[in-house]
């Protein structure tokens, strides 16, 4: 096991401290939540990151080989075999700790839908794979491993070689461009406040493209989508520039043609220098 020293904030009434890979897994030991024929657990979400603030819950997936983990908690329907993800809640240190226990068999699935044969066969990028599963695989890149016995690496590696960032551009690019289709149509016929919102949203899903076309994903997720533009600082827009349209710092309510017009001029840009493939 090879460890990896992990800091977060523990802020309802804790200081700063070092959280050790040991005081990771100590609570998920003590309640018996480690199954047998363990291969990963590993932090998700905003505090593998480093974004998590006060209310911030602690998200663990736990990977193992076995039969699927007999919990007591409830489970997440998902279109896999078992079609079924467990899930335990606990609090400890002020804080909500979720557990979702999956199969290696099931991420092996999740991974296949989004083979490169999927991609030329076809498939629908909207209906590969379901906001769990998009998810699950989406949080491989930018996890904390607790317990890592080369199982990550070598699925971050299947992953990286699989059509998952061309799913995910094509399915973003598809929205947008609908999107603009809609604002068009809007403004020609003189509705500005729809207009306005088609243009906002198409502006959403070019952004989450060109982040998902450099290996940031989480577009079901805009809350952090200002935070994932910063990591991965693409040079189709400055981050100064998204976050004024972001912001709608130019908006003028009493003659927005002008703001919608420009706002989707940038979305067509930004969808030609995205590379689907």
């Amino acid at each position: 096991m090879r460890r990896y020293a992990l800091m977060c904030t523990l802020m309802k009434g804790f200081d700063m401290q070092k959280m050790t890979v040991d005081d990771w897994l100590a609570p998920l030991k003590s309640r018996g939540l480690l199954p047998a024929e363990l291969l990963a657990v590993y932090v998700v979400g905003s505090v593998a990151r480093g974004w998590q603030n006060a209310r911030s819950d602690f998200d663990i997936y736990v990977v193992s080989s076995g039969a699927e983990f007999q919990n007591s908690g409830y489970t997440i329907p998902v279109p896999l075999d078992p079609p079924f993800v467990p899930t335990e809640t606990f609090y400890e240190a002020d804080k909500r700790w979720e557990i979702k226990y999956w199969l290696d068999s099931q991420i092996d699935q999740m991974i296949t839908k989004v083979s490169w044969e999927a991609y030329e066969a076809g498939m629908v990028a909207g209906t590969a794979l379901t906001l769990t599963e998009e998810l699950s695989l989406a949080r491989l890149g930018n996890c904390l491993p607790l317990i890592d016995n080369d199982w990550l690496r070598k699925t971050q590696e299947r992953l990286a070689g699989s059509a998952f960032r061309s799913f995910a551009v094509v399915r973003s690019l598809g929205a947008a461009d609908n999107a603009v289709e809609d604002a068009l149509g809007q403004m020609e016929s003189g509705d500005l406040y729809s207009a306005t919102i088609s243009a906002r949203l198409a502006f959403g899903h070019a952004i989450d493209a060109l982040l998902e076309g450099e290996g940031e994903y989480g577009s079901h997720l805009p809350k952090w989508r200002a935070n994932r533009f910063k990591a991965a600082a693409p040079s189709a827009i400055s981050f100064e520039d998204y976050w004024a349209i972001e912001t709608m710092q130019a908006y003028d309510s009493a003659d927005p043609r002008a703001w919608i017009t420009n706002v989707l001029t940038i979305c067509q840009d930004i969808a030609m220098r995205v590379e689907t493939s």
